[in-house]
């Protein structure tokens, strides 16, 4: 699979993900809110060839009024190898102002709900990479 593509579909992961704490896109059109990638990071960690089937998980690491940090991870469905990681910051913005806004409470609450479940799970060993090329050790 072509690099590009990871990241559309990390994004369909996304969009689940969002569905699924009720920030999905008919939440947002009806609160007049949207949502923006502050950051993100990717790692590749097994080929994915043509026609694979992918199964993605999603893992809340922490969240405020209006910040989201989660993380996915993409299975192989042949073997179910971790293939790639996707984390990211999300903020909430208004749409009228374009400026962030605090989440509702009940999004508030299911992500609170949700947060205390995972954080049963452990931190995923991808998360929180820093990109940069570490010194090699000298060869004397």
């Amino acid at each position: 699979m072509n690099v590009g593509y990871y990241g559309v579909v990390f994004d369909f992961a996304t969009d689940a993900w969002f569905r699924h704490v009720a920030l999905g896109r008919e939440d947002k059109d009806r609160a007049g809110t949207s949502t923006f990638a502050l950051e993100a990071h990717f790692t590749y960690q097994r080929e994915v060839l043509e026609g694979e089937a992918l199964a993605f998980t999603t893992q809340l690491l922490g969240f405020d009024e209006k910040r989201i940090h989660y993380f996915h991870a993409m299975r192989r469905g042949s073997d179910g190898a971790l293939a790639a990681t996707n984390e990211l910051l999300s903020l909430h913005v208004s749409r009228q102002t374009r400026r962030a806004s605090p989440m509702a409470a009940p999004v508030l609450a299911r992500l609170g709900a949700v947060k205390a479940r995972h954080d049963t799970l452990g931190p995923p060993a991808e998360a929180g990479r820093v990109i940069g090329l570490r010194p090699r050790p000298s060869r004397a």
